[in-house]
């Protein structure tokens, strides 16, 4: 059975040759969720009979690929849904940038998923609404675009005004900046599954966020330290009082995902934070890295 899933990883894995690269829209969109989009039918499949015969499930690491995400996401989210199953395949996304290179694009053009994604970039929403309106498998239904700036005051309305209200399956939030204060003010909706990006020089144990202003902008220095949020930590803090658990992370350690508690524990318990912090990436540069990050303000939480 574990020689059948690798080769159904690896066969998914080269089947997905065709992507995003940064904000540039591919030509030739007739391509879009063909080939690739069958080799994640599959996988859905497979992950269901292995969780039916109550086979050994993957690890995050084994089922991470990526369609239009930046990295692994797009493999482990689907993974996640798999086992956990859907209500209403509703997302939404803060901070979508151009809504293609995202962690929800995978979900809303090979899988069928309704989005609202939020960006403040009027640029970035452009080039969004332009892709998904020519995009076959989203043309008659795009997502939904807002370009807004993003406070923990606006968010609750702007949910709402587009009627993503409620239950819904997907949130994820990467604004590079006060993503910890948004997560905590929004109440306007159950996600039963959560995508945050956090800042991994802080490792497992320190719990600290940039403090909450409106108008905060990031700062891209060379090691790229103040426009991470906040540390792991802090949002197992903060995703506990919220009635969420823990449940893995993009190899590189710097995106994780939270599940709500009451769903699927059996099949994804809640870890550790330390366990996100295994990659070497995690460990490069750390001195240099945490001294930078320190010539910054952040707020114990």
């Amino acid at each position: 059975m574990k020689k059948q899933f690798k080769k159904i990883i690896k066969n998914s894995l080269q089947a997905l040759g065709n992507r995003l690269l940064g904000t540039e829209i591919i030509k030739d969109l007739d391509r879009i969720g063909s080939v690739d989009k069958g080799m994640q039918i599959l996988l859905d499949l497979k992950y269901q009979e292995l969780l039916r015969k109550n086979e050994p499930l993957p690890k995050f690491d084994e089922v991470e690929f990526r369609t239009f995400s930046q990295n692994g996401e797009d493999g482990i989210l689907l993974y996640l849904f798999s086992l956990l199953g859907t209500t209403n395949k509703k997302i939404v996304d803060i901070g979508c940038g151009n809504g293609i290179v995202s962690n929800g694009a995978n979900l809303i053009i090979n899988h069928g998923w309704t989005a609202l994604l939020l960006d403040g970039n009027e640029n970035n929403i452009r080039l969004g609404r332009e892709f998904y309106s020519k995009c076959p498998d989203t043309a008659v239904w795009p997502p939904t675009f807002v370009q807004a700036w993003i406070t923990k005051d606006n968010i609750n309305s702007l949910i709402s005004t587009y009627s993503f209200e409620g239950e819904i399956d997907l949130l994820s939030i990467d604004i590079d900046g006060i993503d910890y204060w948004i997560w905590q003010a929004i109440d306007c909706i159950k996600p039963r599954v959560v995508v945050l990006e956090y800042m991994d020089v802080w490792g497992p144990d320190i719990s600290v966020t940039v403090p909450y202003k409106e108008d905060f902008v990031g700062k891209y220095d060379e090691f790229g330290l103040y426009y991470g949020s906040a540390s792991l930590a802090a949002f197992v803090k903060l995703g506990k009082e919220k009635g969420y658990r823990l449940v893995g992370c993009q190899r590189y350690g710097f995106n994780a995902f939270f599940v709500r508690v009451g769903i699927g524990e059996d099949i994804f318990p809640e870890i550790s934070a330390g366990e996100c912090f295994n990659h070497p990436k995690t460990k490069y540069g750390i001195e240099k890295r945490l001294l930078a990050a320190k010539n910054y303000q952040w707020l114990d939480v």
